[in-house]
């Protein structure tokens, strides 16, 4: 049982699904998983604040779960990464009840025996209605736009982690990508890598990075669905790996006052016909086609309005910041890893299948189905006005004196949450993206954060977000 493309059905098949199931299938895979040991699944979803919620279910009351879902309140769609809520109309009542559906398509293992499967779960009303607030449908609405246009989309993450002692002490002291380090977190890292192969992840790469305690692996590319999917469990996995080598895991943005913190850089290509779309094209745009290059000038031209999605904490200004290969200046380069958009041509013998462009913004505070919904959607708008792309930014725009930054339409992105999030409210695009009552419940959930933690000192909170995400 492997993590497989996400692909749940539209809310007209599951409904169909559900009303005419047929009770010997549905024997057939519960009697399938309790003859491999299983006793629970754990169904989750990723929150408006960037936190796993899970609900474990028997094996033996699978059946109902896939005939009826699992509760799952209303409000948690103004849920916060502190446990709070920001209740507002229409989420500011105890009634109402949305449920649950595990999408078996993904179902995978959890580390550590067979005892316990991980799926992820879907949000639907008690009518069998695609709830508006489901995270996860809202980015497979994006994925099947992109297909009526013929554009199949390819994502894959960076991920990005500080590994903490008992005392909270870094898991290694660097030096950032040294053999040295690497051995002090080699175990750690060599089961790390096997328990991800043995839930289907591909591992591209992995090293010590830079901030003390930081790894960093790379996953190989997916559908933006499967992508979030594989997001999601390799968080659980590197945790139970983590702790069985008596350390814990943060994906904070922000981890120890002062430091590099994490990000969770998302690389996204875009392909028609079998053609990736990021290579082929004008040298004076970096190689891009026309239509990739319309693409990228879509997510460049909405990134300030969408930060609040990407870099949704107040902790994720701390790590948005210039000269640290953050990405805080909205601009796009070849190359240029100051730039919030990165174009990674490749080789010039993988070009065609590797040439993807890299956002730099995103962290771990950030839900991948919302971030990878939103840049979609910014691309695929891009795409509908056939947006110029600018020149590229070929140095550290840091380095260039307002005059020059204003002359080439370099712009500092948001440096607070509370300024992303104002813009994010005021979007037209994110609306569209998000739908109504999606961009609705995510905005209040950001603005509860800057009303509540936005005044106060960085080091100060780290402590109480640090393993939140």
């Amino acid at each position: 049982m492997q993590i497989t493309n996400g692909s749940a059905g539209t809310a007209v098949e599951l409904r169909h699904r559900v009303l005419h199931a047929d009770p010997d299938a549905n024997a057939e895979l519960i009697e399938r998983l309790r003859a491999d040991g299983v006793r629970a699944i754990a169904l989750t979803v990723v929150d408006n604040g960037g936190v796993t919620r899970v609900k474990v279910v028997p094996v033996q009351r699978l059946a109902s779960a896939l005939r009826g879902g699992i509760g799952f309140s209303v409000v948690w769609a103004v849920a916060g990464a502190d446990d709070s809520f920001a209740l507002s109309a229409p989420f500011d009542t105890p009634a109402g009840d949305l449920r649950l559906f595990p999408d078996f398509d993904a179902l995978s293992r959890i580390t550590g025996g067979p005892r316990l499967v991980w799926v992820p779960a879907d949000q639907y009303t008690q009518e069998l209605d695609v709830s508006p607030c489901c995270q996860r449908s809202m980015l497979r609405g994006a994925v099947e736009r992109g297909r009526e246009l013929g554009i199949e989309f390819k994502a894959a993450f960076e991920v990005e982690m500080s590994l903490l002692g008992e005392d909270g002490d870094p898991g290694h002291h660097g030096p950032g990508y040294s053999a040295s380090a690497l051995l002090e977190v080699e175990p750690f890292a060599l089961d790390l890598m096997d328990a991800l192969a043995g839930h289907g992840i591909e591992v591209e790469q992995l090293h010590p990075e830079y901030a003390p305690g930081q790894v960093e692996f790379s996953c190989a590319p997916r559908d933006p669905v499967g992508a979030a999917d594989q997001l999601a469990l390799s968080r659980i996995v590197a945790r139970k790996v983590a702790r069985a080598h008596g350390l814990a895991v943060s994906f904070a943005p922000s981890v120890h006052p002062g430091a590099l913190g994490n990000g969770c850089h998302l690389h996204l290509s875009a392909w028609r016909d079998g053609v990736n779309l990021m290579q082929g094209g004008d040298d004076a745009v970096g190689g891009l086609s026309g239509d990739g290059a319309a693409m990228v000038a879509g997510m460049l031209h909405a990134l300030p309005e969408v930060l609040a999605v990407l870099a949704p904490s107040v902790l994720s200004y701390a790590r948005l910041q210039p000269q640290k290969w953050a990405g805080a200046y909205a601009c796009w380069g070849v190359e240029n890893r100051e730039a919030a958009l990165r174009l990674v041509p490749g080789t010039v013998s993988s070009r065609a299948s590797s040439a993807n462009v890299e956002i730099k913004t995103l962290d771990g505070s950030a839900n991948p189905y919302l971030a990878l919904g939103v840049l979609l959607s910014a691309a695929l708008d891009g795409l509908d006005r056939r947006a110029e792309l600018p020149r590229p930014v070929q140095r550290d725009p840091h380095t260039l004196s307002k005059a020059e930054r204003a002359k080439a339409g370099i712009a500092r992105l948001p440096s607070d949450l509370g300024k992303a999030t104002d813009l994010l409210a005021r979007s037209e695009m994110a609306v569209k993206a998000l739908g109504p009552e999606l961009h609705h419940a995510f905005v209040t959930v950001r603005r509860r954060e800057w009303e509540t933690y936005g005044r106060r000192d960085h080091a100060e909170l780290i402590p109480e977000f640090r393993l939140r995400y």
